[in-house]
């Protein structure tokens, strides 16, 4: 070993924080065998006082506590701080300030690096130290390294995720039970898979902030969460996912896409109809997957738990260990972990310029003619009809039937001028529902 000890700061000792604590404590000797370094908690910093007495009888040593997070960014002896508070403006200000007072960082915090990415990595490679992030994006999977390092070489041609386990966890409730998105919400708050405010989750921005990072390192650009299509699934109700399933074969997930279309970046987070042979198709409750097609590697699928403190605590370690390595051969930070100084400059596709298949159900009288009128508007506006089915209304006290269609390929805003002409007409009784399909090679 070059150095006696690599010196740890942890900043938050919630649930992430505290099972990285003890994953550390507990697996010591072989995580230092493999490291071929001495690694050393010396510094915790929490706002409660119980969590730090707590974790610092657990580690067994005399260690530093500290309710502000400035005394770990500011101690001389730290070498590696690991940000895991959550939130937004500490955070950043934990990141931001660690490197310039010449640490390094370990965080999961997936909205600040998204909103803050190309700050944040310009001052890493300024002052030679860098910043991992594994836990930032689905927790325990390591698709980080693996689109960072593993598959360096290639160009990468698309990136599609189930990247929340929350709304996957609420879209199996519902296709299996047959409930709805209220009530499925319910079942994953009291199973501990939505917090009691679900609005990020739910609402796509958590998978927004996942898909801007794994974006920004496949194609070598910031891309801005205002530069991804955001749809989530409160509005998604149980007849379109049995629908789907039983008239065309489709299984209904919350995805995340990024793909190069002709030099053009088309990203987007959308709840989105995919086969139901696809291997995304099992991947159910709280997992997530990712894939990953490679101009040389082809498809690539990494698949585990999205959530939880052991799985998050996984990542967080593997950082430390990568970092602590580093750190002991004197090596951190010479080749940056994220380059930003040769960004591509590609241009980003705008969403009505988005082009795929779509599924629509209209709720329309059931009276002749009707279909013939949709029909018409659809083609007037270039909408080609795939596949289409008639649903009889659910009861004698129901006038309206449900017309299921599916399309050829057609940009987004071709469907979309073609649905609100739709819906203007006297014989539809209620908004049409419009869902993208996502084409992926089984």
């Amino acid at each position: 070993m070059k150095n006696n000890k690599v010196k740890l700061g942890f900043i938050g000792l919630g649930v992430v924080g505290g099972c990285s604590v003890n994953l550390l404590n507990r697996n010591k000797k072989i995580i230092e065998r493999k490291v071929n370094a001495s690694i050393e908690i010396i510094h915790l910093c929490d706002a409660s006082a119980a969590r730090l007495k707590q974790y610092s009888r657990q580690l067994g040593h005399k260690v530093k506590l500290s309710s502000d997070w400035q005394k770990v960014v500011n101690d001389p002896s730290v070498d590696i701080v690991i940000e895991l508070i959550g939130g937004r403006d500490i955070a950043k200000k934990v990141i931001i300030e660690s490197l310039k007072a010449g640490k390094n960082v370990v965080t999961a915090n997936k909205a600040v690096l998204s909103e803050n990415w190309d700050e944040i990595f310009s001052l890493a490679m300024s002052r030679g130290k860098v910043v991992y992030f594994e836990a930032a994006v689905c927790t325990g999977i390591p698709v980080i390294q693996a689109l960072n390092e593993g598959l360096a070489s290639n160009r990468i041609n698309r990136i599609v995720g189930i990247l929340n386990g929350t709304t996957n966890y609420i879209l199996t409730r519902m296709f299996r039970e047959h409930i709805s998105f209220e009530d499925a919400l319910k079942q994953a708050q009291k199973n501990g898979f939505a917090e009691m405010n679900p609005y990020f989750d739910i609402e796509g921005i958590d998978s927004t902030h996942k898909l801007s990072i794994l974006s920004s390192i496949a194609w070598s650009c910031w891309v801005k969460r205002e530069n991804i299509y955001c749809e989530g699934i409160s509005k998604i109700q149980p007849i379109d996912i049995k629908y789907a399933y039983e008239e065309f074969g489709y299984v209904l997930k919350l995805l995340g896409v990024g793909k190069n279309c002709n030099n053009k970046l088309d990203f987007f987070v959308r709840p989105c109809l995919i086969s139901k042979n696809h291997q995304f198709a099992s991947v159910e409750d709280e997992y997530n997957a990712v894939l990953i097609e490679g101009e040389a590697s082809g498809n690539i699928i990494f698949y585990g738990k999205g959530a939880g403190g052991d799985s998050a605590a996984s990542a967080v370690v593997s950082d430390i260990m990568f970092l602590a390595k580093e750190v002991n051969m004197g090596t951190a930070g010479r080749v940056p972990y994220v380059n930003n100084s040769h960004c591509e400059t590609l241009a980003f596709l705008p969403a009505q310029e988005s082009a795929g298949k779509y599924y629509l159900r209209f709720s329309a009288l059931d009276k002749p003619g009707v279909l013939s009128k949709i029909s018409g508007i659809l083609a007037k506006n270039n909408v080609s009809i795939a596949g289409v089915f008639q649903k009889e209304p659910v009861s004698k006290n129901k006038k309206a039937a449900s017309i299921l269609m599916t399309t050829h390929v057609v940009r987004e805003k071709s469907i979309r001028d073609a649905v609100k002409e739709i819906d203007a007409l006297s014989i539809i009784e209620a908004k049409t529902v419009l869902i993208r399909i996502e084409e992926m090679a089984v």
